[in-house]
């Protein structure tokens, strides 16, 4: 009797440490990282002065952003990112009807991650779903010029608008592992009443 208890308490030891160890290799660790890339900078606006119309800006530019991660099980992670969209000048219009001559986007957004099952253990492909608090900063020139009084030269009346909105995020990557590194292509879209800036990046993570 006294033999049997002690070998069912090797038995429950010996599956505690297992169970451990499963979950140990599986637990992965707090990640950070930064990414270059191009990003489209979309917005629209109504023109200040002239009710009803409604100005398109899409310009590409250079973007960046840094990123810090969990990744507490193989499946599923979370992610926070600062994403610097950049701030294409598309110049200011000719028209006469007004229009945006720059623009301005940056956001901090929540992901969460899941991950595909891949048989290849230093691959990992994965989408993202999150919120985004998304920043835009725009130049607009006005249809109506500012002409001085007694002058007869008028010169465009120009001005600066900012504001800050809570949208859907999404993307999707794809990472190779090196050890603790990983190099990563990415994809991702916030989607705004205003427009849809998104961003594709390359970039490094590193894992502690």
């Amino acid at each position: 009797m006294k033999g049997t208890s002690c070998g069912f308490l090797l038995l429950a030891f010996g599956a505690t440490c297992a169970s451990n160890r499963v979950l140990a290799d599986d637990l992965l660790d707090f990640y950070v990282g930064a990414a270059v890339g191009e990003s489209h900078v979309r917005t629209a606006k109504d023109i200040v002065g002239d009710t009803g119309y409604d100005y398109q800006f899409d310009k590409q530019h250079s973007a960046w952003k840094v990123t810090a991660g969990i990744r507490p099980i193989s499946p599923l992670g979370v992610e926070l990112e600062y994403i610097d969209f950049g701030n294409p000048s598309a110049g200011l219009p000719n028209t006469g009807l007004g229009g945006l001559s720059k623009a301005d986007q940056k956001a901090v957004t929540l992901f969460g991650l899941g991950y595909l099952p891949l048989p290849v253990p230093f691959l990992d492909v994965y989408g993202k779903l999150g919120i985004a608090r998304l920043h835009t900063t725009i130049t607009e020139v006005s249809p109506i010029p500012f002409c001085p009084a007694g002058s007869t030269s008028c010169s465009p009346t120009i001005f600066n608008m900012s504001d800050s909105s809570t949208n859907f995020a999404y993307g999707a990557g794809v990472q190779g592992k090196i050890e603790s590194l990983a190099i990563r292509a990415e994809y991702e879209r916030i989607s705004s009443s205003g427009g849809n800036p998104d961003i594709f990046s390359l970039g490094v993570t590193w894992t502690f």
